[in-house]
């Protein structure tokens, strides 16, 4: 009973983001609707920031084990970030710095220990027991597929190199009963 009461609130998450103060909102929105690693956030620089076919995107993105992707950006995500940004004074450089007290930027950077800082914190807000960074992204995978993405698709915006990988993320099942392919359209008349 419990378990299925924190996966209840885990699924509150998108929401609960636009709760979170400035810069928090902005780390969290970007490991949620584009399903980046926390280290992939940590090295988030304004040049990945690019427009690509007139939509927002991070290119040459360097992930795990040296894989580089673009990702597409939201619009309502892209604007999170930039009112962020321009809040905090940033304009170039790292996306994300630490922020002191008295509002001023310092430092080069903030660290993954930060972003899963932040996660924790987020998730004690809720009310959800157990969140890591982790569990955002395959939240991200999860909602995308809801959403009508492609297998395929979802597998270009998290970086995987194997389907499997993102199948496992989707908790896809194959089904036998009622597949995929009894009503393509090649059945002969009954």
């Amino acid at each position: 009973m419990k378990k299925n009461r924190s996966l209840r609130k885990k699924r509150t998450a998108p929401k609960a983001i636009l709760r979170l103060p400035d810069l928090d909102q902005a780390k969290a929105a970007l490991l949620l609707a584009y399903g980046l690693r926390r280290l992939e956030v940590v090295e988030l620089t304004f040049d990945h920031l690019q427009q690509r076919d007139e939509h927002w995107a991070i290119v040459n993105l360097f992930g795990k084990a040296g894989h580089v992707r673009t990702i597409p950006l939201p619009a309502s995500v892209k604007q999170i970030v930039d009112d962020r940004l321009t809040t905090a004074g940033i304009s170039n450089g790292k996306l994300f710095r630490r922020v002191s007290k008295a509002g001023r930027v310092w430092g080069p950077g903030v660290t993954d220990k930060v972003i899963w800082h932040i996660v924790k914190e987020f998730a004690k807000k809720v009310g959800i027991e157990k969140l890591a960074p982790h569990d955002l992204r395959r939240s991200c995978a999860r909602l995308c597929h809801t959403a009508g993405g492609e297998l395929e698709q979802i597998q270009f915006l998290l970086g995987h190199v194997s389907v499997q990988t993102t199948e496992r993320y989707l908790g896809c099942k194959q089904r036998i009963r009622a597949a995929v392919n009894d009503r393509i359209g090649i059945e002969p008349n009954a």
